[in-house]
């Protein structure tokens, strides 16, 4: 309670609107200041996936950039190589540190997003679309199912911020 009320006197007087819904969106669940997605699956490393055909896009979640905070570069993998379910294929730089970026499933990286090279600050503004890192042609489809939906995650979420 102290929180939500600090956070609303601080958009306040930063001038900033926040709505509280009773009822949220069917496209998105926001907790913890941070968006998480329908239609997305996430790991407990704070990456997403998302299924588009025959390959899935891959990236950050809105909360590891929110913690991470302004991205300044991103290490990314070559066309090609493969990745494994929990193995790291890249990192990230921001002003606060470097972390690893793991991938939440197992195949063959078939595309990387050209614009990181020249914007990786896209991580921070659209995580979730411009931002994304990989496409991976899964090789195991069925590792979907070991990661969490957008509920299991905001809670997920919830309870890491709790602890710290």
């Amino acid at each position: 309670m102290a929180l939500r009320m600090w956070a609303s006197s601080t958009a306040n007087s930063l001038r900033i609107s926040v709505a509280s819904r009773a009822h949220p969106s069917p496209f998105s669940l926001s907790r913890c200041f941070s968006t998480v997605l329908d239609g997305l699956k996430y790991s407990s490393s704070h990456e997403w996936v998302k299924p588009e055909g025959a390959a899935a896009a891959v990236g950050i979640s809105d909360h590891a950039q929110g913690h991470l905070g302004e991205v300044v570069f991103v290490d990314l993998p070559e066309t090609g190589h493969s990745v494994t379910q929990g193995g790291s294929f890249g990192a990230v730089e921001s002003v606060k540190a470097t972390s690893d970026v793991m991938s939440p499933i197992t195949g063959e990286i078939v595309e990387v997003n050209p614009k990181l090279k020249e914007e990786p600050g896209l991580i921070n503004s659209s995580p979730y679309e411009d931002g994304w890192i990989i496409k991976v042609k899964p090789s195991n489809p069925s590792e979907l199912g070991s990661l969490m939906g957008p509920k299991e995650y905001a809670k997920f979420c919830e309870e890491e911020d709790a602890a710290h």
